[in-house]
């Protein structure tokens, strides 16, 4: 008889606006710049472990879902985070990448390795730090003419798909006009995100999910770091129609519409049913299934849905089964498309705001999703969510849970 797949705990950091932004109060972004992926992910497993009761020995492998490689020594990033975080000599490491959906992934390679009883004990990680991005100079090593060399912005060509020529806001622009969404639908549906994301904020309910970052300053002062940052708590659609699109007239996707540039990690504790059962651990709840899916690239931000259908065969069940949605928010046109094309009802979805309030850590994204949901089930006492996300270069990734 095949083991189920069960979540212990998870925690997150704050999803802190990057080095080149505002915060959605208008201060100067970079509160969680200075720490490295690493860093961040070593954070949110160390407290993942602790809440769900795990010794950091039993760890048999640890997924790190990172999306840019921006920490000086990003290909070690798994392995360092499993080590710093205490992990055992002999816990071996694999960071994932399928862009925004690499948190979502690590946690399905995890159960992947849980059902083929690989692995009894996995945590399931994502870390981003958006704010330390490179700018690279190619063919330095070459020799560059004098006054040659032309700096290339690491984190502007990662929003971009070069292979069909669109940057990430164009592709939810394509979803707009595909669907008949306008620009009033989508600023009304970002000051819903927005307005969320500060209440859950406020009344403390994202609060139970995030582990407080303490950052050392130059004179040793000791700042604390343990909200989000980037919503914009007394926004309007009046205020949001007032911002220009960045890609041309034609565009509908403002800096208020599309998801934040946020640097954050989060973690979860997945085992085998058995090893919960065992050792007296109990699970906030269970991985049902997953569905990843293939889509135009063009229109990227579509994949959720078929990525949600897919799922949710796989799991048995349909789509008033499901009683909350976390889908990530990469624009609120693409958001909105996936909506129309499910028939979504939105008052089960993103109920406390969605990446365009909190920020898109890319990596981090899946797992922070599938944190906030089944914190979120507990707490109203359902059942069943999915979580999903788009991917760009035309990918969608969902899975489903079961709170307990």
């Amino acid at each position: 008889m095949q083991d189920d797949v069960v979540i212990l705990e998870g925690a997150r950091t704050p999803m802190a606006e990057w080095v080149g932004g505002k915060t959605g109060a208008g201060k100067r972004g970079g509160a969680l710049a200075s720490l490295s992926v690493v860093d961040l992910g070593t954070l949110a497993t160390k407290e993942a472990l602790r809440r769900a009761g795990v010794a950091q020995e039993e760890v048999d492998h640890l997924m790190l879902g990172n999306a840019v490689q921006t920490s000086s020594n990003p290909i070690y990033a798994a392995r360092h985070v499993a080590l710093d975080a205490g992990c055992s000599i002999d816990t071996p490491a694999l960071t994932v990448n399928r862009l925004c959906g690499s948190g979502i992934q690590a946690l399905i390679s995890g159960a992947q390795l849980i059902l083929l009883e690989e692995a009894k004990v996995v945590v399931a990680a994502g870390s981003e730090n958006l704010s330390q991005a490179p700018f690279v100079v190619r063919g330095a090593r070459e020799g560059l003419r004098l006054g040659g060399g032309n700096m290339e912005d690491m984190l502007l060509s990662a929003l971009t798909d070069e292979r069909c020529g669109c940057p990430m806001a164009i592709t939810s622009d394509n979803l707009s006009n595909k669907y008949s969404i306008t620009r009033e639908e989508q600023d009304a549906y970002a000051c819903r995100s927005h307005q969320a994301g500060a209440r859950a904020t406020e009344d403390g309910t994202l609060a139970h999910e995030i582990v407080p970052v303490e950052i050392k300053g130059r004179k040793g002062d000791i700042t604390v770091v343990e909200k989000d940052d980037h919503f914009v708590a007394d926004t309007s659609v009046e205020k949001l129609g007032t911002l220009r699109p960045p890609f041309g007239a034609d565009s509908m996707v403002t800096a208020g519409n599309a998801s934040g540039i946020v640097d954050g990690a989060a973690a979860l504790v997945i085992v085998s049913r058995r090893y919960a059962t065992a050792t007296g651990c109990k699970p906030i709840g269970r991985l049902l299934s997953w569905g990843v899916v293939g889509v135009d690239p063009s229109i990227m931000g579509i994949g959720p849905a078929p990525a949600i259908r897919t799922a949710l065969v796989r799991a048995g069940l349909v789509l008033d089964d499901i009683d909350l949605f976390e889908i990530n928010e990469a624009f609120a046109g693409q958001y909105l498309a996936v909506e129309k094309e499910l028939e979504l009802d939105r008052d089960r979805t993103n109920i406390n705001g969605g990446a365009i309030a909190l920020g898109h850590p890319l990596g981090a994204t899946g797992v922070r999703l599938v944190l906030t949901l089944l914190y979120e089930l507990r707490r109203q006492k359902k059942r069943y969510g999915v979580a999903a996300a788009c991917i760009g270069g035309g990918q969608g990734i969902a899975a489903v849970v079961q709170a307990e």
